[in-house]
């Protein structure tokens, strides 16, 4: 039986921290289905690069690379201006982009608290409000890179932890400001791709024991969860799906 899906060519997407990893799978599902891109990146210029060459060899003139410090709110008028003024409208904002690294009690500074609120939180809502008149043009909607361990802290990383906490909430909470035009959901990673630091081989065994399905899932699970929120979901709104094989089913 075929399943009929609605249409996401022609649309538009700005997905940060499209680079590397999570980000970069959301980009490639996304452009699969026919979307135009913004590929926003920090540092990863030579992977930006490579990702929007592969996709334009795939279908011209279908990407945008944008590059930005999301620490600098300043900067996000010109990030959606510059959306604007390539493909003429907005209809879905990804805020993919997060820091992730532990900050024991005792020895967590007021900078590393800085950069992870930062990214994990104050970043997603200022640009969410500076992208907010383009998706109330177009009806559109942001998916928000949530944690489990929003809901179940991750001992040693308590900034980062309350971070993805305030992200869940605000999740919520856009969804209310921004409705009915704009749809505001999050998706919530368990184990899927282990970060580059910051957590041991014994850490990881751990966390897999502890899900329901026993292994790791992949960077497809979480873009199919984001591209189903976005192009099947037309009446889900402030809500978190959990991609974590099970994790958040154990106390």
């Amino acid at each position: 039986m075929t399943q009929n899906h609605p249409s996401l060519a022609g649309k538009t997407a700005l997905v940060t921290g499209a680079a590397h990893r999570i980000g970069a799978q959301i980009l490639r599902t996304l452009h699969a289905e026919g979307m135009t891109l913004a590929l926003h990146y920090r540092n990863s210029a030579q992977a930006a690069r490579a990702l929007g060459a592969e996709l334009e060899t795939q279908r011209p003139d279908s990407t945008l690379l944008v590059q930005a410090d999301l620490q600098l709110v300043a900067e996000f008028p010109r990030i959606v201006e510059e959306v604007r003024n390539r493909f003429g409208r907005m209809d879905l904002l990804v805020n993919n982009a997060s820091t992730f690294y532990p900050t024991p009690l005792g020895e967590a500074s007021e900078a590393q608290w800085d950069d992870l609120m930062g990214s994990n939180l104050k970043a997603p809502f200022f640009l969410s409000q500076a992208a907010a008149p383009l998706l109330r043009e177009t009806g559109g909607c942001i998916v928000n890179l949530v944690d489990i361990y929003a809901e179940r802290p991750l001992k040693g990383h308590p900034i980062y932890s309350a971070a993805k906490a305030g992200n869940a909430m605000l999740v919520k909470s856009l969804a209310r400001e921004l409705g009915p035009e704009v749809r505001v959901n999050g998706v919530s990673p368990g184990a899927i791709l282990w970060p580059e630091q910051g957590m041991s081989q014994e850490q990881q065994a751990r966390i897999l024991k502890r899900t329901a399905l026993k292994r790791a899932g992949s960077p497809q699970d979480i873009a199919r969860t984001v591209l189903f929120l976005v192009r099947d979901a037309a009446y889900i709104t402030g809500q978190i799906i959990a991609v974590d094989g099970g994790r958040s089913l154990q106390h």
